[in-house]
């Protein structure tokens, strides 16, 4: 057997590929309180953008059912690559999404969406065919009950999908607090109420 090797994120390798998080498949997600997993969501974002990290929008078949992608992440990544499918269900199987993603030259691909047995799914498995290295975040993606996630949790990890949260994502990424003490606890304090109060406890010592 092959010694364990600790395939941490690297912020210089990583790319952030947000999948349908769309208004009208948000009503979709039942194994998350609603309030709770759109704070998940956006604060993932918020990890994207504190460290720069190319990130990529993708939504299928807006002009239906599913509706338009979540105004909150158009307005975070105005500039980013946006790729509104016409209809594919597997965003890997759209030509121009799968250029995006090659043009960021990561090798790294943090994934997340709505829902997570298909949408989420058949973009990691197929990302790990196509030799990257994925990472889900598990609490940034959502479906319709505990037992389609945890089927397709089990689906991705076994092909080689790393599972994560975003906080975890965040830490692996900053790796050292003395990095940025502020700009950490800020950012953690913005979603996390009780990581801003233990920011305003550290900012009145200091």
């Amino acid at each position: 057997m092959a010694p364990f090797k600790y395939n941490r994120l690297d912020k210089d390798n990583a790319a952030v590929l947000l999948v349908d998080h769309q208004t009208g498949l948000f009503s979709l997600v039942h194994d998350f309180v609603a309030a709770d997993f759109k704070n998940n969501v956006l604060a993932l974002a918020g990890v994207a953008k504190f460290f720069n990290l190319p990130t990529i929008l993708t939504t299928s078949f807006e002009q239906g059912p599913n509706g338009p992608i979540l105004p909150e992440l158009k307005e975070k990544f105005p500039d980013a690559p946006y790729i509104p499918r016409p209809g594919q269900i597997n965003a890997w199987d759209n030509e121009d999404f799968v250029k995006a993603v090659e043009a960021t030259g990561r090798k790294q691909l943090i994934i997340a969406g709505i829902v997570t047995d298909v949408c989420v799914a058949f973009c990691a498995l197929s990302a790990i065919e196509a030799g990257y290295d994925v990472f889900v975040v598990t609490d940034a993606s959502g479906t319709f009950n505990e037992v389609c996630r945890d089927a397709a949790w089990e689906r991705m990890a076994s092909a080689g999908v790393q599972l994560v949260n975003w906080f975890s994502v965040v830490c692996e990424l900053h790796r050292d607090w003395r990095n940025d003490v502020t700009g950490l606890g800020s950012l953690l304090g913005s979603y996390i109420p009780d990581y801003q109060n233990l920011m305003t406890s550290y900012s009145a010592r200091h």
